[in-house]
């Protein structure tokens, strides 16, 4: 029997009009065997909780540059919970400060993943979390975001 696929559901939640980064993972992702769905620019916390719930996802990766990651990723985790969807790994992204990280964690943010990550470590991470195998032989390059 096959495993389901994973789906993750890639937002830009905010103002933040740079989707640079969203899209270099967005592809990581596909190369690494998941479905993508990529919100686009310029989402509500709460468009992305409906897309999340619309489109079934295991995981939101979230994406900010703009400095306002913390009013905008832990509302999107509280909106899954609030829909019965507290199992949904949610992952952020983006130009973070250091700080800010163990207050995003404690809202609910599972893990953040800075410039420069390799996109292997959250393919990885997303597999580990989820508890799924990746493709034999297969996935992304260690490609930088």
């Amino acid at each position: 029997m096959a495993e389901k696929t994973i789906r993750v559901l890639v937002a830009k939640p905010g103002l933040d009009g740079h989707d640079r980064g969203a899209k270099v993972i967005a592809q990581a992702l596909r190369d690494a065997g998941m479905e993508v769905i990529y919100t686009g620019l310029r989402q509500t916390p709460e468009q992305i909780v409906e897309a999340a719930l619309q489109e079934d996802v295991q995981v939101v990766a979230l994406s900010s540059l703009s400095g306002a990651h913390l009013y905008l990723f832990p509302p999107v985790v509280e909106g899954l919970r609030q829909q019965g969807a507290e199992d949904v790994l949610v992952l952020g992204g983006g130009v973070i400060p250091d700080e800010d990280i163990p207050v995003l964690k404690e809202a609910g943010i599972a893990e953040i993943f800075g410039p420069g990550t390799p996109t292997r470590l959250v393919v990885d991470y997303i597999r580990q979390k989820l508890g799924v195998a990746g493709p034999a032989g297969g996935g992304p390059s260690d490609q930088q975001n």
